[in-house]
């Protein structure tokens, strides 16, 4: 009889390069919100897609990610004194939600 194999999940080391892909976690009205939810906002590199945002969580926070939502948010054109205007940044966000049980500690300064 074939013996069935257990599946050996692999562990995900946090290199400097999962510091790269997750740049900040996001804190604001919104962000908090989610939070009681389990939930968390973080600013991404814009050039990752959903796995490698769940693998850097992994590595990093040792949580794991249940969904994850991925927007881009183009920057609001804004004039100064009247008469320049510019653009501010344009940044990729990531809404991670959480399994039930699971918590990212953000440390506040």
């Amino acid at each position: 009889m074939a013996e069935k194999k257990a599946k050996v999940e692999k562990k995900i080391v946090a290199t400097a390069g999962m510091y790269d892909v997750l740049r900040r976690p996001i804190i604001s009205e919104k962000s908090a919100k989610l939070a009681e939810t389990g939930a968390m906002a973080f600013e991404i590199d814009p050039r990752v897609g959903k796995k490698e945002v769940a693998n850097a969580v992994k590595a990093i926070y040792n949580v794991t990610p249940e969904k994850i939502n991925i927007i881009n948010q183009k920057g609001k054109v804004k004039t100064f004194r009247g008469r320049t205007k510019g653009t501010q940044k344009t940044i990729k966000k990531a809404y991670i939600t959480l399994k039930q049980g699971d918590k990212i500690e953000i440390v506040k300064a």
